[in-house]
């Protein structure tokens, strides 16, 4: 991928969106018709956690959870001005964090998930 036309178009027609719909609808690679996913329900805290990193851009990473659901995790991204990749960026949680002494035991790098598959969501 050239990093040059990232990230191609930011807004489409509903037209256009539905033609990319019905060609993945069609295609048998990646699974039968019956039961493919098709979409992602996100909770907007997600989104608006990863958007407070104010990276360049936001990764979504396909994964399947605990109750084998296929989901997305999110994480930031940016640009690496030396290698010209983008690199993932990842929240921060501050781990037994003590007000009286206004520090924590440490850091714990996070991303944010929170996705169902739909169907059935």
């Amino acid at each position: 991928m050239d990093d040059k036309t990232f990230p191609g178009p930011i807004k489409i027609s509903l037209a256009t969106a539905k033609e990319w719909e019905k060609k993945y609808d069609g295609d048998t690679t990646v699974g039968d018709a019956k039961n493919k996913m098709k979409a992602f329900l996100i909770p907007r805290e997600s989104l608006e956690n990863v958007l407070a990193l104010k990276t360049e851009a936001i990764r979504a990473y396909i994964g399947i959870n605990d109750k084998d659901e296929k989901i997305l995790f999110f994480v930031g991204a940016d640009k690496d001005e030396k290698s010209g990749q983008y690199t993932d960026v990842y929240g921060r949680k501050t781990l037994n964090y003590n007000l009286a002494k206004g520090q924590g035991d440490g850091d714990e790098e996070e991303v944010y998930n929170g996705t169902r598959p739909s169907p059935p969501f």
